[in-house]
């Protein structure tokens, strides 16, 4: 509906247009937002919908900017990603680059390689970021975004909270309010990840817990703060919560100090406390997906890869307690946002990511994968050190997981094919429907 409207306005700016200035591209007539149904992610005409995709960090770190753009092409490789079947990009963001952009203190980046991204030439962080979701909507792309750190830092996913130094859990807020506001008519972007891997141990201060407390440290409490404040400004957009790294076991509390008093997992992992306190969104709760990560043994040697293990073992350990379970019940969809690693190194790595992108497809779980990069230290990219050449070893083990019918990639856009008009490996999804 506000894609249609947007059409009939700019038909109409086009009529007075002053002489000379060519007039506004005509908006798509489809719109694009999301909703959920039980375990299902719809389109507004209801039809289920599959979000496949992967992660593209750079934004949150020091440079502000995507990463390999100091020697690749912006639009290069976002058709390439487009037309490998990506439907989806997760962007990694900070609330100190939010609250930049809101403030009017976008810096023009060094970051960039400006023979090669000649049309990047002169613009500020936020201009780069607007000239790429242009890209996207050329090329059927949806977007992401993901607050993965409290300030801009290579390293600022380390810390465990949403709150650092100057940046208070109110400006957290009021940052995601900033760009929500900003894009709210654009179904571009549709979907908001509110904090990348809350986490923090049993002796940790901070850390990030989850109950039923409206305390400073409960990401239950965040995620509903942020998700109605979010909702408010544009109803119509996903709302994404992670889990914790660790939660009470039966008889036991926050209180406690003692790690073996907790259940523990990686990293926004751990979502078993939504059994107990979902997360509510109120009159925007189908707008809600839940959002587990995971990875094998080459990023953190855990438990569970101690002894022989399988998709059957891992679904039953690990999978099922920590998330599974809420799309077995049809409580919420699930997307894991962050899955990957390197492959021919451990063969209980391999067979770690065989066993999750099996779950993965068999389930119609959504994904984004971690990640394009090929500078992830710990899990290296779809990408190789050119940024150019794709790791073909990695991304057939990942193709299976991307949403395919027909023999062609399935976009989220339904208007434009996934790859952009006229292209051979993508359809639209009004094409799929």
């Amino acid at each position: 509906m506000r894609k249609l409207l947007a059409a009939v306005l700019l038909l109409f700016a086009a009529a007075v247009v002053p002489p000379g200035q060519a007039p506004p591209p005509a908006a798509a007539a489809t719109s694009d937002w999301l909703h959920t149904q039980g375990n299902r992610i719809v389109d507004a005409e209801g039809n289920q919908v599959w979000l496949t995709g992967a992660n593209w960090f750079g934004f949150n770190a020091g440079e502000r900017v995507f990463h390999g753009l100091w020697s690749v092409n912006v639009e290069q490789v976002t058709r390439s990603m487009a037309q490998r079947g990506i439907n989806l990009v997760r962007v990694p963001i900070s609330t100190q680059l939010l609250l930049e952009w809101k403030a009017g203190q976008a810096s023009v980046p060094s970051a960039i390689n400006t023979w090669v991204n000649p049309e990047l030439a002169g613009k500020t962080t936020l201009e780069v970021f607007d000239h790429w979701l242009a890209l996207c909507e050329k090329y059927g792309l949806k977007v992401m975004l993901d607050v993965h750190s409290a300030e801009a830092d290579n390293s600022g996913h380390v810390h465990p909270v949403w709150w650092k130094g100057s940046i208070t859990p109110e400006l957290f807020y009021q940052g995601w309010e900033w760009v929500t506001a900003r894009y709210q008519n654009d179904d571009t972007i549709i979907a908001m990840d509110v904090k990348n891997e809350p986490h923090g141990t049993a002796s940790a201060s901070p850390r990030a817990k989850w109950d039923g407390s409206a305390d400073q440290d409960n990401f239950k409490h965040t995620c509903e703060t942020a998700g109605k404040r979010i909702l408010a400004i544009n109803p119509e957009v996903l709302i994404l919560c992670e889990g914790t790294e660790i939660y009470p076991k039966a008889g036991k509390n926050w209180s406690s100090v003692t790690g073996t008093d907790y259940h523990s997992t990686w990293w926004g992992g751990n979502l078993r406390g939504v059994a107990e306190h979902p997360v509510n969104l109120g009159a925007g709760q189908d707008q809600l997906v839940y959002s587990p990560h995971d990875y094998g043994p080459l990023v953190f040697d855990q438990p569970w890869f101690k002894k022989e293990f399988d998709k059957t073992t891992l679904t039953t350990d690990v999978w099922r307690p920590n998330w599974l379970y809420l799309h077995e019940d049809g409580t919420a969809p699930l997307l894991v946002g962050e899955w990957g690693g390197r492959l021919g190194q451990d063969p209980r790595q391999d067979r770690w990511m065989t066993a999750l992108r099996d779950l993965i497809a068999e389930n119609g779980l959504h994904q984004t994968f971690w990640c394009l990069n090929p500078n992830s230290g710990d899990t290296g990219g779809l990408l190789r050190d050119d940024w150019t050449t794709w790791d073909e070893t990695k991304y057939a083990l990942l193709k299976p997981a991307l949403w395919q019918h027909g023999g062609k990639f399935v976009g989220l856009d339904h208007d434009v094919p996934l790859g952009g008009a006229g292209s051979t490996t993508g359809i639209s999804l009004g094409e799929r429907w």
